[in-house]
């Protein structure tokens, strides 16, 4: 299995363009959140004695499935992966709590990030990495994250 840095370093070979950089801080973390959405519309209920039952989405089984890769990476980004994860539940929870349509605003979130990452990649002259090897879904968010543990000095 590569190491995080092996992630990153050949992540980063397709992401040198300022612009698409500063598109992948926008883009990235909208696409987190929409797939968590569009997943978190799927619902399951769990109960063992009727009385308490326990509901859960597909997002939190997908969510525990990815902490799991995370996890043997990095267990320091994992922990504000998983942080962002909770936030992303949370604000879907409330978007369908004000009944707005959440497959509506996540397809639409989806698919104006996805937009937006090929034309920073455009601009940067260079294909997706995901193109390559899907597991690149997963690290562009750590990716960001490294850089924010960076600037803090924080080792990941």
């Amino acid at each position: 299995m590569k190491t995080i840095q092996q992630w990153f370093d050949e992540y980063g070979e397709s992401h040198q363009n300022k612009t698409n950089k500063t598109i992948h801080w926008i883009c990235v973390p909208s696409i987190f959140f929409s797939v968590v959405a569009l997943l978190y519309i799927k619902k399951f209920i769990f109960t063992m004695d009727n009385i308490n039952p326990i509901e859960f989405s597909l997002a939190h089984v997908v969510l525990f499935a990815a902490m799991i890769f995370y996890i043997r990476l990095s267990w320091r980004l994992s922990i504000s992966t998983l942080l962002f994860a909770m936030l992303c539940i949370f604000i879907c929870a409330k978007i369908e709590a004000a009944n707005i349509s959440l497959l509506y605003f996540a397809l639409s979130v989806f698919i104006l990030a996805w937009i937006g990452q090929f034309i920073g990649h455009k601009i940067e002259g260079k294909k997706p990495s995901f193109l390559k090897d899907l597991q690149f879904l997963l690290i562009g968010p750590v990716w960001l994250l490294g850089f924010i543990y960076k600037k803090l000095g924080i080792p990941y």
